[in-house]
């Protein structure tokens, strides 16, 4: 079994949206670096199907040096190999990532099985690289998927719908993309963030090229809703007041 994970170095997915001068992109001078959860969970799916069925893991992310960070993370969670993406833009659209990852995929040359994706970034939620790159590769592809087995060259997956699952089979090789709650994802001690750290990362320059003829507009932050808070007091006095709005609320 030889799963392929890709993911993507995003700002840390608590903290507020600002945005750059130009609109054109999130402010990340104040920001650190995550990954997705969605990737987390893709990240720990492709260790398990290593587990259960042997062979070894890659994780693949592109981006700039800063990017290694994330691919440590997933080497410290059970990864067996590390493939970085160079690049520097900050803000590649969806159809020149999925475009330099499939490049990627073919110039490696290795028979991947598996091809997990998280079902959208954690950032920009377009939910385009893990279908535009099964395109590009002739791959048939499932998303939003919370259920995964793989047996004998085929994958079934399980995908949630109002008041039931829709489960699919897929000859491998495929493209998964998957969703958090899939499994839960494990958390790497700090001896394997050590070793992880001191891991070599292979780095290959990014290419494709992508669909031209459209262009970004702008990025907009949705307006906040405003909140009241009510002071109910600040002695036993409120006591009962406070059983009265727990009442309502069906907790007592």
């Amino acid at each position: 079994m030889e799963p392929l994970v890709c993911i993507k170095r995003v700002p840390n997915t608590g903290a507020r949206a600002v945005l750059t001068e130009d609109n054109q992109s999130i402010d990340t001078s104040n920001l650190g670096y995550t990954l997705s959860p969605h990737e987390e969970c893709g990240i720990e799916e492709a260790v398990q199907l290593v587990e259960e069925h042997g062979g070894e893991s890659t994780a693949l992310t592109l981006g700039p040096p800063g990017a290694d960070e994330q691919l440590q993370t997933a080497i410290a969670m059970g990864v067996d190999e590390a493939v970085r993406l160079d690049s520097e833009e900050s803000d590649m659209r969806p159809s020149r990532v999925a475009d330099a990852i499939a490049t990627a995929i073919e110039e490696r040359e290795a028979d991947y099985d598996v091809l997990i994706f998280g079902n959208e970034a954690a950032d920009s939620q377009n939910y385009q690289v893990g279908v535009r790159v099964a395109d590009a590769l002739g791959l048939p592809c499932v998303t939003g998927i919370k259920e995964l087995s793989v047996e004998d060259g085929t994958a079934v997956a399980e995908r949630e719908i109002p008041g039931g699952a829709e489960r699919y089979e897929l000859d491998l090789p495929a493209v998964i993309t998957v969703k958090e709650g899939l499994n839960e994802p494990r958390y790497p001690s700090m001896r394997a963030r050590m070793q992880a750290s001191k891991t070599e990362i292979a780095t290959v320059e990014a290419a494709g090229e992508g669909v031209e003829g459209f262009e970004k507009v702008e990025l907009v932050v949705p307006e906040e809703e405003a909140s009241e808070t009510e002071i109910l007091g600040e002695s036993p006095d409120a006591a009962p007041d406070v059983v009265e709005v727990l009442e309502e609320l069906e907790v007592l």
